[in-house]
């Protein structure tokens, strides 16, 4: 009997540890197999890969991530708007891009997380592409070289990502 109890505890022990890789490995491959069925599979895989929640995330959940790393690169391009816009002679040009990214900010990422979390992937979707839209007229609104274009791709690319996955919902 005594050398029954040892060898229950190390099959337990085998059982938990393989059934949480096995998790694990789930979960990798839903973010895999989610960004494979987005514009850019890389950069899809590197946000979703540097959120701790992606590990045990759903669909819903990834795109939840997504729509943060939007506001992310939204508040990042209007910061920098704020840093450059007092020594620029664009400055109608910025100030515009103030509108849209307070836009972006204001309306579209809180429309896209309350439709994620009310189960409403249409209107999370419409969020995302407004937000691509938004970073789309901002670039296009200098007359020659946009101070913003690193900012603005980092934004276009990150709303195209989540509308991906949003329709993925649908």
């Amino acid at each position: 009997m005594s050398m029954i109890k040892p060898f229950i505890l190390i099959l337990c022990t085998i059982v938990v540890v393989t059934q949480g890789k096995t998790v694990t490995t789930n979960y990798a491959n839903l973010i895999q197999q989610t960004c494979r069925k987005t514009p850019n599979y890389g950069l899809c895989i590197q946000y979703l890969n540097g959120s701790p929640g992606s590990s045990t995330a759903d669909v819903n959940g990834l795109a939840q991530i997504m729509v943060n790393v939007i506001k992310t690169k939204a508040s990042i391009a209007l910061n920098k708007i704020h840093q450059i816009i007092g020594r620029s002679a664009q400055k109608v040009a910025l100030n515009s891009c103030v509108d849209k990214y307070n836009a972006v900010l204001v309306a579209d990422i809180p429309q896209a997380i309350q439709a994620l979390q009310r189960g409403n992937p249409k209107f999370a979707e419409d969020g995302a592409n407004d937000a691509a839209v938004e970073a789309n007229s901002c670039e296009n609104g200098f007359s020659g070289k946009s101070p913003l274009t690193a900012e603005n791709r980092a934004t276009q690319d990150a709303a195209a990502i989540t509308a991906a996955i949003v329709r993925l919902l649908l």
